[in-house]
């Protein structure tokens, strides 16, 4: 039982699993702070902007493209595309 704590500690701890793109993902409520989140995360930030009154960043990560809509009220992800 110990051991599966341990592991279950250390795997929440983790920074590289921690940080995956979801929709319970918060990146922030401004273009600034959702590019410096990501940046955080080790992605790429190519270009971000408002459109549709959600902020849109496109970005690169382990040479595959996406892009992350996020409400800028609660600063969560609404929909995530991810290129291979």
């Amino acid at each position: 039982m110990r051991k599966l704590a341990l592991i279950t500690l250390l795997a929440l701890a983790s920074p590289a699993l921690a940080e995956d793109l979801s929709s319970d993902t918060v990146l922030g409520t401004t273009i600034e702070q959702v590019q410096a989140k990501l940046t955080e995360m080790g992605y790429e930030v190519r270009k971000a902007e408002m459109e549709d009154s959600k902020i849109e960043v496109y970005f690169v990560k382990d040479g595959k493209m996406g892009e992350v809509y996020v409400n800028p009220e609660t600063g969560k992800v609404t929909k995530l595309d991810v290129k291979n």
